[in-house]
């Protein structure tokens, strides 16, 4: 649980938009990673460096909505910064289409901050853009930031 609450602390310390305004403690984040992990419907992948160390995390919510139940959001695509280029982000986000498809779901969906890098990365794999929301989600300093809407299609359930 560790190493989860140091990429997580890392990534909100880089100025990622993933639900935290400023950095977490190690507690909160620990405590944070506790309460996601316990629930049901959140699958988690880590990867790893060369020394076994979790640098990368990725995470897909499912929903218990009997209406939705052929989709499923990405939550959390979180690399330490002393890992980024390294192919995680990318290999993360393969093992969760192979999974979603394994699951037999056709949508996938997920949002991040405009301008952002990681905006830029879901176009170069095939995701499309559904909109953006402005004034989404608040960042440190306490300015209103847009988020990106974004989908993919695996293919008919």
């Amino acid at each position: 649980m560790s190493c989860l609450a140091d990429v997580l602390i890392d990534c909100v310390q880089g100025g990622a938009s993933v639900g935290w305004v400023k950095a977490p403690t190690k507690e909160q984040a620990t405590a944070w990673w506790s309460a996601f992990l316990a629930d049901p419907d959140h699958r988690t992948w880590v990867g790893r460096d060369d020394a076994g160390r979790i640098v990368a995390t990725a995470s897909l919510a499912l929903t218990s909505k009997a209406n939705g139940a052929h989709r499923a959001e990405v939550v959390k695509l979180l690399v330490h910064r002393q890992a980024r280029g390294n192919k995680f982000a990318p290999g993360l986000m393969a093992t969760i289409e192979r999974f979603a498809k394994a699951e037999r779901l056709s949508l996938l969906t997920l949002d991040t901050e405009t301008g952002s890098l990681a905006e830029s990365l879901y176009r170069r794999w095939g995701w499309s853009e559904v909109g953006a929301i402005p004034g989404f989600a608040k960042v440190a300093g306490g300015a209103l930031v847009s988020t990106t809407i974004f989908y993919k299609q695996l293919g008919a359930r």
